[in-house]
């Protein structure tokens, strides 16, 4: 059979970050208003996590509110006019319904109007699933600026008595525009999932089981020890596959953005990659607490805004969490 020749989209070589943005839960939570009901105390969480307070939303905000405070801060620091982004992708695990999408309702209200717009769910992979995406759809010429949001609100699938999770998780959301490149600025995915493992971390319940009466309210929970083991031994090695796929050693680094699980596991991962006393590490754990696919743009937002002269230099990043999924890169910092 013959044909008129198709057109296929092509787009720039390489893209880069050109902003961040990022949006926190209102309310700060310390260790003493959650140990009761966990029978724990500061000192224990402290020692276990290295959290000292978290942020959490207020009842009457969403995670699409926090994802589009994120984004319009992102928006306006990137010089990208809002109707100039036409892709938007937000990584999430708290959209309180199924349906719309936080992506479509973000893109109306900052103004890119009539962008690709999706959610996805890579848990605290989600970010860096985000940017691979964001990265190849711009360079196939799907898209010219891309919008990558992650965005929790944790604290709704919280149970206070629960042991293992629930003293972790915070809320927020950071945002990243995502855009044409110069030069190399986002090297290669190192990303994956270990699907044998999901009963380590996530849901409790379904929503069906709660529909149908025969559980409580769906919640997250983990086994972490298993969790533990895996992020430091498994994604270690991930992180440093990233380095080799983008062609540096950690001596290169300007900073290291893990996603922020544990401070034990950011410890860890540090030795594991012997990483430089130069290069800083986030460590928004401390004061934000984990909120997963938020973790890593927040982590580099707060870098950013304490090391401003680190704007240019080259960060690893890595997610990795429920499902299992795992995904890291290297990039240049906006």
């Amino acid at each position: 059979m013959t044909h008129p020749t198709l057109s296929q989209s092509t787009g720039p070589a390489f893209t880069r970050l050109l902003s961040v943005g990022a949006a926190r839960g209102e309310n700060a939570v310390p260790n003493d208003d959650l140990v009761g009901p966990i029978d724990s105390s500061d000192e224990w969480i402290r020692q276990r996590t290295g959290i000292i307070t978290r942020t959490r939303a207020g009842a009457d905000v969403q995670a699409v509110d926090l994802a589009t405070d994120a984004a319009r801060e992102a928006i306006e620091r990137s010089g990208i006019p809002a109707e100039q982004i036409d892709l938007v992708i937000v990584a999430t695990i708290s959209n309180v319904q199924q349906t719309p999408s936080i992506a479509a309702v973000v893109a109306d209200r900052v103004g890119s109007n009539p962008a690709a717009a999706y959610d996805m769910n890579a848990a605290c992979a989600g970010y860096a699933y985000a940017v691979a995406q964001a990265d190849a759809l711009i360079r196939a010429g799907a898209a010219h600026y891309a919008l990558v949001i992650g965005a929790e609100k944790l604290s709704d699938v919280v149970d206070p008595t629960d042991r293992t999770i629930s003293f972790l998780l915070g809320d927020g959301a950071g945002a990243v525009v995502v855009g044409p490149s110069d030069a190399p600025a986002i090297a290669p995915t190192v990303w994956g999932s270990d699907g044998s493992k999901a009963d380590a971390v996530g849901m409790n319940h379904t929503l069906v089981e709660f529909r149908d009466g025969a559980s409580g309210w769906p919640t997250l929970r983990q086994e972490g020890q298993t969790v533990f083991r895996w992020a430091v031994w498994d994604m270690a090695k991930v992180a440093k596959q990233a380095l080799d796929a983008a062609g540096i050693t950690s001596d290169d680094l300007a900073a290291f953005l893990p996603h922020q699980a544990n401070m034990r596991i950011i410890d860890e991962f540090a030795k594991q990659l012997k990483l430089p006393d130069s290069v800083v590490i986030g460590r928004d754990i401390a004061t934000t607490g984990n909120t997963s696919a938020a973790s890593i743009p927040l982590a580099m937002h707060r870098l950013l805004e304490e090391h401003p002269e680190l704007s240019g230099g080259l960060a690893l990043q890595i997610g990795f969490g429920a499902g299992l999924v795992f995904g890291a890169q290297v990039v240049v910092l906006p």
